[in-house]
């Protein structure tokens, strides 16, 4: 069963009509009981880092997501905010993050940016996989929709699993183990997102 984590943020029904559309079994997850039964596991995330850190600690299902992903290693992807929520901080507040991976969430710097691109970088944009047999199995030139003000700063650059140009080039998917993360909304994104929700359904 594909969890999705409701605690409050995200766009928790789009990801249920996909994958029920699919035909694959997904449900909405708000207990740690519920948690302990998913094979497979979506974070979504929107809004502040701090605001979405604290509704996810105070949900109940922080202990029982740590050990899912940590300690049973179920296969978890985060989805915007939900993959910034997965480094250990953020500079858009002080709470710490999951630190699931090594990694920092950065603003983008505006010196950066030339007259055609301003904060938050939102809409449609290239994503260029380094490694095409995981997330981006049968995604030839795939575009994302976006919308965020922050990126995600991998420490290691093998984290990597894909990249986008705003300005400047930042991580638009990673990897570390059983955990992924989009900074895009495949949510969103149509038949290349559909196609992204599938492929980690069928790891």
């Amino acid at each position: 069963m594909i969890a999705l984590v409701d605690y409050g943020l995200g766009n928790i029904q789009a990801f249920a009509n996909i994958y029920r559309r699919l035909g694959l079994p997904v449900a909405p997850v708000t207990t740690a009981t519920e948690l302990s039964q998913a094979d497979k596991i979506i974070l979504p995330g929107v809004g502040a880092f701090d605001w979405a850190m604290q509704r996810l600690n105070g949900s109940g299902m922080r202990p029982a997501l740590d050990e899912a992903v940590l300690g049973r290693k179920v296969p978890v992807i985060g989805i915007c905010v939900g993959m910034q929520m997965m480094a250990r901080r953020s500079d858009e507040g002080h709470e710490p993050g999951l630190g699931w991976i090594d990694a920092e969430v950065r603003r983008f710097d505006i010196a950066c940016l030339n007259q055609r691109t301003h904060l938050p970088h939102m809409g449609w944009n290239d994503v260029a996989p380094v490694t095409t047999d995981t997330l981006f199995r049968d995604l030839p030139d795939p575009q994302f929709y976006f919308l965020h003000s922050y990126y995600f700063a991998a420490a290691e650059a093998a984290d990597v699993l894909a990249t986008t140009t705003y300005g400047v080039s930042f991580a638009s998917a990673v990897r570390s183990g059983n955990v992924f993360g989009c900074q895009f909304h495949p949510e969103k994104s149509h038949d290349w997102g559909i196609r992204l929700l599938r492929n980690f359904a069928e790891m």
